[in-house]
């Protein structure tokens, strides 16, 4: 056998061992179970604000690898805003921490039903029982400062003053941050806190954290207590206003990232 002839056949034999060894390679990758994926982060805003209540803390939850939506509210009803959290919640790849502030725990409550959603976060927000609306939340406890600063317009949509904005729903942001916020608050339709959520609230059959703002005018902090504890929620208080979100981002990242890190 020739000097060429040798080349071709040890050749021919190499890539025939080669390409053995990739089949073991890729059956054997095949047969490892790939490693769960990290749930994504849906967030819901609530009354007087949109999505961009919470550009403080995304970019704490993307530093960690997580994948981060938030929910633009329509406020407009409990029907239209859980609708746009399951929207939301439908075009996530796999499973949801679904976040809620103030309003937007009660939208979470009814869209936390949905099989994608593997735990809730409350931050500072309404967690209703069973047939319970927004409203009666409050029954019981001492009213919140802050609602005396509401305002209806002729067609039922509320807003908050930009004095209620300063003094009661942020008074622990800088008054330059709070105008801002009152000029582009998104307003609520009145009706949305009467609607209840329906017999089954998420909470009762998955895991929830709630985040309790101890110096918040707008949800007594007493109620806070009392629904987090129905709930049976993973509580964390933190001494902010009503937005912790914005004036304490570090810390409702770190009990969004423990609701991530434990719903895997």
């Amino acid at each position: 056998m020739n000097f060429t002839r040798r080349l071709i056949v040890a050749a021919a034999a190499a890539a025939s061992a080669l390409a053995a060894s990739a089949g073991l390679s890729t059956a054997a990758l095949a047969a490892t179970p790939a490693a769960p994926a990290q749930p994504s982060v849906v967030i819901v805003h609530g009354a007087f604000a949109d999505g961009s209540d919470w550009a403080k803390v995304i970019p704490l939850l993307q530093r960690e690898g997580v994948r981060v939506t938030a929910v633009q509210n329509p406020l407009s009803s409990l029907a239209d805003d859980v609708a746009a959290a399951r929207r939301a919640i439908d075009a996530q790849p796999g499973k949801v921490v679904l976040v809620g502030h103030s309003w937007g725990g009660t939208v979470i409550t009814e869209a936390g039903n949905a099989d994608k959603v593997a735990s809730l976060v409350y931050v500072a927000a309404f967690a209703p029982a069973a047939g319970q609306n927004t409203a009666q939340q409050g029954e019981g406890y001492p009213a919140p400062s802050g609602l005396a600063f509401l305002r209806p317009d002729a067609q039922g949509w509320l807003s908050l003053t930009p004095e209620g904005m300063r003094d009661h729903f942020a008074q622990d942001l800088p008054a330059s941050t709070t105008a801002v916020m009152a000029a582009t608050q998104g307003p609520i339709q009145a009706k949305a806190f009467e609607q209840p959520v329906g017999a089954n609230p998420a909470w009762k059959t998955k895991p929830s954290w709630y985040l309790l703002a101890t110096s918040d005018h707008m949800i007594a902090p007493e109620a806070q207590a009392a629904m987090a504890q129905r709930a049976g929620a993973k509580v964390t208080k933190v001494a902010s206003s009503h937005v912790p979100q914005q004036s304490q981002p570090e810390a409702v990242a770190k009990v969004i990232l423990d609701a991530v890190r434990q719903s895997r």
